[in-house]
């Protein structure tokens, strides 16, 4: 694979593709945290999508290891491993093709198709947490503050999703140092979410995606 689209796009956005081996070498300095189901990830430049697609591949692995020999399980656990992959990119034309990779890797491991409940569930997760925006600025495409959705599994197939501004996250740092104005806060206090949903189903999950592409 090309490093690079062209050189306009290097002098213009500095657009230059991590290599595989690299990608991997990274990955294996948090190994653990890589292979692990529910744990999260955000690519703050995510490309057309070297690391996350690594990153999806190897929590699959894992999915595969636990939970392989129940469909059931083996679709929502998969599901939720997608749902911790979180990406930003200020190119439009990186970003479709980011969610397009990631979607493949997940329909290939499922091995379901566009009729599929998953599959429309899985890309209503992805049109959230894939965002078109500025990692610099927190701000999406059209200026609006980006906001990450945080998605947990609650079991017999229902998931919860809770929704916190990306510039609020950020200050976590900030808001735990000794002397601040904010440090006798706990974190309950500073990150409350901003929107919190019912638990949802699979099928009512891709129906919010179907209802939100209907509206474009």
């Amino acid at each position: 694979m090309s490093l690079i689209k062209s050189r306009k796009r290097v002098a213009d956005h500095g657009e230059v593709f991590t290599p595989a081996w690299m990608v991997d070498a990274m990955l294996d300095l948090v190994k653990d945290e890589s292979e692990r189901i529910d744990s999260r990830f955000l690519e703050p430049a995510c490309g057309s999508g070297n690391f996350i697609v690594k990153v999806l591949q190897r929590k699959l692995a894992a999915v595969e290891c636990k939970f392989g020999k129940s469909d059931f399980e083996k679709q929502h656990y998969a599901l939720l491993a997608l749902m911790c992959i979180y990406g930003i990119e200020l190119l439009e034309d990186n970003i479709a093709e980011c969610r397009a990779n990631m979607l493949d890797i997940l329909t290939e491991y499922l091995s379901i198709d566009e009729s599929d409940d998953f599959y429309r569930a899985a890309t209503f997760v992805l049109s959230q947490n894939l965002v078109h925006g500025d990692a610099l600025t927190m701000c999406v495409s059209t200026g609006e503050p980006i906001t990450f959705a945080e998605w947990g599994y609650l079991g017999k197939g229902k998931f919860q999703r809770r929704d916190f501004r990306f510039d609020t996250l950020t200050h976590s740092s900030a808001y735990s140092q000794e002397g601040t104005l904010f440090a006798h806060l706990g974190k309950h206090e500073i990150f409350m979410p901003t929107k919190t949903y019912p638990p949802m189903t699979v099928s009512e999950l891709a129906a919010l995606g179907e209802n939100e592409y209907g509206q474009d």
